[in-house]
């Protein structure tokens, strides 16, 4: 079960976008230098699709809905995003910090995808030598197209 510490709404973890931001914990990716690495922690509280309802409520108007990790069950994250996607007319976001995009996800769910593990060497996504991209998913077509936004981010 994925759990949650905290949520928060910000103004820069998606483009052009007034985001809640929901941290999740058990993060497997353990990157070097990572700003939030007590999110590795098996700490929170479980994150169910009644509770995520009640914190989108609570936080009238948002555009976006993120999921700020979640790898160790990019499953149930997938769940999660359709059922935002069903109920709200919000978009629906996701920070993973794996290289690659787990077959679990249907890029129907969702409007951006962050991919890659932070390394210091390169940067956070606003650093140009960055190794995470930052993907938007156009579903207008009826099949996804992903287009590389990643430079939105860079100073």
């Amino acid at each position: 079960m994925l759990k949650y510490v905290e949520s928060m709404v910000t103004f820069s973890e998606f483009p052009d976008e007034v985001s809640l931001c929901i941290n999740i914990s058990q993060c497997p990716c353990a990157c070097t230098g990572c700003h939030s690495s007590y999110l590795a922690e098996d700490i929170g509280e479980p994150l169910y699709i009644e509770t995520l309802y009640a914190l989108i409520d609570k936080n009238e108007g948002i555009t976006c809905v993120g999921f700020m990790g979640g790898d160790s069950e990019p499953k149930y994250v997938n769940t999660l995003a359709k059922a935002v996607k069903q109920t709200y007319d919000i978009k629906v976001g996701w920070y993973s910090g794996r290289s690659h995009l787990s077959p679990d996800i249907d890029l129907v769910n969702f409007d951006y995808i962050k991919l890659g593990p932070y390394k210091e060497e390169y940067g956070p996504l606003n650093s140009k030598t960055t190794n995470q991209i930052m993907l938007e998913i156009d579903n207008s077509c009826g099949k996804p197209i992903t287009k590389d936004i990643t430079s939105k981010f860079w100073k």
